[in-house]
């Protein structure tokens, strides 16, 4: 699985609670859940925490990491293709689709499609966590 590469440096950060026993690689799209909790992203239109900005390491005692909440990423698009201007949500593992209108109420807006893609490409998504 390919993680996004970051193109534009994010200026906007939030740090979540993360299992100390779990190991996450840099920049790996990551999900939220209640409490407050991030993880990596596996499924499609998860909620979305953001991209790691720094690597977790299994059981190193960390428990608290940032995730970048804007920049500029290349990120793999799903099979589906997508179009330019699109909202994006995530849709598996480090990867994006278009958003349709049911994503936009559950905060898995991911940011916005600044390139066409076709399926499985790497595609300029402009990251924009509200």
């Amino acid at each position: 699985m390919a993680v996004p590469v970051c193109i534009e440096t994010p200026t906007r950060f939030a740090r979540y609670t993360v299992a100390d026993g779990t190991a996450i690689p840099l920049h790996t799209m990551c999900k939220l859940a209640d409490p407050h909790l991030a993880s990596a992203a596996v499924g499609a239109g998860e909620a979305f925490a953001g991209i790691l900005w720094e690597e977790k390491t299994a059981s190193d005692g960390i428990t608290m990491v940032t995730f970048a909440k804007n920049g500029v990423w290349d990120i793999t698009d799903c099979a589906v293709g997508g179009t330019t201007g699109a909202m994006v949500v995530m849709s598996g593992a480090n990867l994006v689709r278009d958003a349709v209108a049911g994503d936009l109420l559950t905060g898995a807006v991911v940011g916005k499609r600044e390139e066409d893609a076709s399926g499985s490409e790497v595609t300029r998504i402009r990251l924009e966590v509200i």
